[in-house]
């Protein structure tokens, strides 16, 4: 992913209210995840789809097509920070409605989910 210089403030929400929303119904959102394999390998939450940041080249101008820009779209890494960039990426090209997940798996795993491995 190019380094860019954006200003727009990124949407957060908790782990604790993602883990409501799914819970009411996962219908309605896009959930991406932008972890490694070997991440996604010892921990993971059903339901998203993992795009790694690394592999950015290969599914970044598959964006438009495989999501909606206006529907709510929560995106997840480890702590927080490259979930961010993807945030801040996603507003960059259209997206509306996008929350970075404050602190990542590894926050859901303390907060909400504690069979989730920690890495």
């Amino acid at each position: 992913m190019a380094s860019q210089d954006w200003n727009q403030p990124i949407p957060q929400i908790s782990v604790e209210q993602v883990a409501e929303r799914i819970a009411e119904s996962a219908d309605g959102l896009q959930l991406i995840d932008v972890r490694e394999a070997q991440e996604i390998a010892i921990a993971h939450i059903e339901g998203f789809e993992v795009l790694p940041l690394s592999e950015f080249a290969q599914w970044s101008q598959q964006i438009p097509t495989r999501f909606d820009s206006e529907t709510e779209t929560l995106v997840l890494c480890h702590h927080g920070m490259r979930s961010a960039q993807m945030c801040q990426w996603l507003m960059s090209q259209g997206f509306t409605n996008v929350k970075n997940i404050v602190g990542g798996i590894d926050a859901y795993s303390l907060l909400v989910d504690e069979s989730i491995p920690r890495y």
